[in-house]
């Protein structure tokens, strides 16, 4: 069994190489749930809607998140009533988190209908939230604490990072299947996503990280800065505003307690003596992930540095 620790973009695009790799009966995927918010009403799950949308090939590609094709018709009525418009929800997504809600409200849990979603979209691989209770990424700035998706989105980060706060993670725990998928897993794989916000928030549930102490399968890491940038997101400014170096390095340092392999891009190679210093063996390949083969690539790449081969 594959685990894969995933959040956002670059999560998605790195598990639609995966899934050309390895059959999706062999694949679980953990989602970080820190980005969870309630907008209109609705309870609404990013980084697991964007890993269904796009293994299901409806995703919006222009924007990584949001269903192809969508229309905004419930967005416009109701910006006509005053509402705020500044996290825009197409009219099938919404379908998705008025699901989502009403099977909540029935006492269903975030992991039941992140299953019914995945068979509803024809997924055979395993989806598990990180958590099923309340967890939410809260971003520490001069301007005040904001939740990551005000943070991102509505005030496009545009303030000082001082802080970063999982609120909910000391009282929750992991949901159902996730400690035992990590302790079993033939390999943990870390996509790549924001270490802070993504993956952090997932390291940031009790029993997670522990559990990454006493797994036998190797744990890999892709590294989601290049060339001291993002492929995309606000990694570089929360990095840097928790004094981290915004580079592969900075990355590995991070994982370095539990990781086996740091994998890191060709433009890096330069990086890769610092961090075998830390006592992480680094493996180099491209990472860009430009199209179906090179995410098939670099999935294919990073099981070889898990020693496993498909």
């Amino acid at each position: 069994m594959i685990v894969v620790l995933a959040g956002g973009v670059g999560a998605a695009r790195f598990l639609q190489g995966l899934i050309q790799v390895v059959p999706q009966e062999e694949i679980t995927i953990i989602t970080n749930t820190g980005d969870d918010r309630v907008f209109y009403g609705l309870n609404v799950s990013p980084d697991t809607d964007i890993v269904i949308y796009t293994l299901a090939g409806v995703v919006d590609e222009k924007f990584g998140w949001g269903i192809r094709d969508d229309t905004y018709h419930t967005m416009q009525q109701l910006t006509s009533y005053g509402n705020e418009d500044w996290f825009m929800l197409g009219d099938r997504d919404l379908a998705t988190h008025i699901h989502r809600t009403a099977r909540l409200r029935e006492g269903k849990t975030l992991s039941e209908v992140a299953d019914e979603l995945r068979q509803h979209f024809g997924l055979k691989l395993r989806i598990l939230p990180m958590s099923n209770q309340t967890i939410e990424t809260h971003i520490q700035t001069p301007a005040g604490l904001f939740h990551f998706e005000e943070y991102m989105i509505q005030r496009k980060c545009s303030d000082e990072v001082q802080d970063v706060l999982f609120v909910g993670a000391q009282e929750a725990k992991p949901a159902p299947g996730v400690i035992e998928a990590l302790k079993s897993a033939d390999a943990i794989l870390l996509a790549p996503s924001n270490p802070i916000v993504s993956i952090g928030s997932i390291l940031a549930v009790p029993g997670i990280h522990d559990a990454l102490h006493e797994t036998s399968g190797m744990i890999v890491a892709v590294s989601p800065i290049v060339g001291g940038a993002p492929i995309k997101g606000p990694a570089d400014k929360l990095m840097r505003g928790l004094h981290m170096d915004v580079s592969a390095v900075g990355v590995a340092r991070h994982y370095r307690d539990f990781l086996d392999v740091m994998v890191i891009d060709k433009q890096d190679a330069q990086l890769a003596e610092a961090i075998e210093d830390l006592g992480i063996p680094t493996s180099i390949t491209n990472t860009i992930m430009s199209d179906s083969e090179a995410k098939a690539n670099l999935a294919r790449h990073v099981l070889n540095a898990a020693g496993l081969s498909y």
